[in-house]
């Protein structure tokens, strides 16, 4: 029987490797929706217990809750590092800033924009507004902030579509919230 730290150590392994449904270029660690990973309070002497896995939704009404904690929990099963559960954990509320460095650099790399840091209290309010140029959104394929910000929305209601001017090219941006 593996230890309890290992086995925990071994979770986050493998919870690293799950690929969000939504945006499948970064896992679900990489986004920062798994929060803890521990060992159920009950079971807490035992490293045979029930692993728990604490997840937090990037917003409260995601469609993809359900099938992030299907697809966690079948992993730590692939693994063999079951019996596994899953607790929803919706405060404090998802914030782009525990989007990982690597996951932000992921992110750019599959073509959307990560957000920039959100100062304590100082989150952005979904507002809807003409079009006009957004400094400061970089086109995650050229690098310009020549860019406009297109539709308040792009696939998901977390992100917003862009495009950049000088490249042409589209582009999604991760709301900073």
């Amino acid at each position: 029987m593996m230890a309890a730290d290992a086995r925990i150590r071994r979770a986050w392994e493998v919870l690293g490797t799950v690929p969000d449904p939504e945006v499948p270029a970064v896992s679900l660690c990489d986004l920062g929706i798994v929060r803890a990973v521990r060992l159920a309070d009950a079971d807490a002497a035992q490293a045979g217990g029930v692993l728990e896995i604490v997840l937090t939704p990037t917003y409260s009404g995601c469609p993809a809750t359900e099938v992030i904690a299907c697809d966690a929990l079948a992993a730590i099963d692939a693994a063999g590092l079951g019996p596994a559960r899953t607790t929803l954990q919706r405060a404090p509320a998802w914030t782009t800033d525990w989007i990982s460095a690597a996951g932000r650099e992921k992110l750019r790399a599959y073509g959307i924009a990560p957000p920039g840091p959100v100062a304590a209290g100082q989150g952005v309010p979904i507002r809807f507004l003409p079009r006009r140029p957004a400094p400061g959104v970089p086109c995650p394929h050229c690098a310009s902030t020549h860019t406009e910000r297109l539709s308040a929305f792009g696939a998901t209601a977390c992100k917003a579509l862009y495009r950049c001017l000088d490249c042409r090219e589209p582009f999604e941006h991760f709301k900073p919230i």
